[in-house]
């Protein structure tokens, strides 16, 4: 459960938001009586059902990415550090990363990335991993 709401809490909270403003229109003068009911239910089934879809799908995906790292594959993950072309690092058990729970960790490199923001990396050429890797 704490997994759902690390990942998920931005949704519910702008879910949360939805929820109020739904409320409010529904409940004006000129909106029938039977809105507020249907309105709420409605939109609470949309809403419920985008979040369950995207933590599924979040999951599935960093399941197949522990996979391919304990397989000794690259990935490739997300950089919002670094405000450069590249933004993003490739992360491999040859490039000295290993796998700490959800969190991919290297002595090498000042932080840490968390695998929901990360796919697998469709390159050739370990070489090339370390050079672009070399930003540390």
């Amino acid at each position: 459960m704490e997994l759902f709401f690390e990942l998920e809490i931005v949704y519910i909270v702008i879910g949360i938001f939805i929820l109020s403003v739904t409320a409010i229109v529904t409940t004006r003068s000129f909106v029938p009586r039977v809105a507020f009911k249907r309105g709420m239910i409605s939109v609470s089934m949309i809403l419920v059902t985008m979040i369950s879809i995207h933590y599924y799908m979040t999951t599935t995906r960093m399941e197949g990415v522990k996979e391919i790292f304990n397989e000794g594959g690259t990935i490739i993950c997300e950089n919002k550090m670094q405000r450069t072309i590249s933004r993003s690092v490739l992360l491999s058990k040859n490039l000295e990363w290993r796998l700490e729970g959800d969190l991919f960790v290297s002595d090498n490199y000042a932080r840490d990335f968390h695998t929901s923001r990360c796919v697998d990396w469709i390159g050739d050429d370990i070489e090339k991993a370390k050079e672009a890797n070399v930003t540390k």
